[in-house]
């Protein structure tokens, strides 16, 4: 049975990576999982310098699923540098560094300090707020998606994945920006915007008054986005939102996806990466299914 895939050059030993800010570097979840038996592991997200993040609280479950405003709090990657990597590097797996920033400079700061590292790639979160443009996230604007991708390209020593925004209308045109920009693969779906109140206290249950929603509620539309981006650009998929099993994740590989992660999942059960990939397995077994690209968009 082969499990692997290959994206952008990178072979994984088998489609499943951690969403990022779910998973930290690894760290916490290494005594419920071998990370060497994961395909990449995805880290939380690094800027050039310290973020605190948001203020508290900043974590609300919702009825299918959780809001988080954490603000991407991290250390700074000089800290990512000299602490998480060589952690990850004890464990047979690939490395995934998510990055974030407040401006195009922020970004390629931190991909040209990781160029040197022995990272294997690059996840660029562009869900992150443009401070020079008034807040609005990199991406929502395609002119904008293009633009820091091609800038971040031409930096970049590891394979690029740019992580797509679900808040737009048409996350083709995203995605087709990315691809224009020089992107080596697409990653999504990213959290959508979402809002709970507390009835009783009369006020919003995050400080930050809204948040990103994951979980089981957004997985149907996480696979129909997966699937339009699949149909729309040439770039290999890591599909993501909501996927608790491998039944879920096998659903993100016939939309289109080359690869999945899982996210949510892990804060509900810390040993979610090993049972995805477990279940993966069980499909193919039991469907006599020896190769895991005969599953990779196999419906149209």
């Amino acid at each position: 049975m082969n499990t692997k895939v290959n994206i952008a050059g990178v072979e994984w030993k088998n489609p499943v990576t951690t969403a990022s800010g779910t998973f930290g570097s690894g760290v916490e979840y290494s005594d419920f999982v071998d990370l060497s038996k994961i395909g990449a592991v995805t880290t939380k997200g690094v800027s050039n310098i310290p973020w605190t993040g948001n203020n508290t609280p900043r974590i609300a479950e919702t009825y299918g699923g959780m809001l988080n405003a954490i603000g991407l709090q991290n250390p700074g990657i000089d800290v990512f540098i000299k602490r998480d990597i060589p952690f990850l590097r004890q464990y047979d797996t690939k490395i995934i560094v998510n990055v974030c920033g407040k401006t195009t400079e922020d970004y390629c700061d931190v991909v040209e300090k990781l160029g040197d590292v022995d990272v294997d790639m690059l996840e660029i979160n562009i869900s992150c707020p443009n401070v020079k443009e008034g807040g609005i996230a990199f991406g929502q604007n395609p002119c904008a998606v293009e633009k820091i991708t091609s800038e971040i390209k031409k930096r970049a020593k590891q394979p690029v994945i740019m992580k797509l925004s679900p808040n737009v209308t048409d996350i083709t045109e995203t995605a087709k920006a990315a691809e224009a920009g020089g992107a080596d693969a697409l990653s999504l779906i990213n959290t959508l915007t979402g809002m709970q109140i507390d009835i009783h206290k009369r006020k919003f249950v995050l400080a930050n008054k809204t948040g990103g929603l994951s979980g089981p509620a957004v997985k149907p539309i996480a696979v129909r986005m997966v699937y339009q981006v699949s149909h729309a650009v040439k770039l290999p998929i890591i599909g993501m939102g909501g996927i608790m099993t491998g039944e879920d994740a096998i659903e993100f590989l016939m939309a289109g996806a080359t690869a999945v992660a899982v996210g949510t999942a892990n804060f509900i059960n810390p040993t979610a990466t090993m049972d995805v990939i477990s279940g993966i397995e069980n499909y193919m077994k039991k469907y006599n299914i020896k190769d895991i690209h005969d599953l990779i968009r196999c419906i149209d």
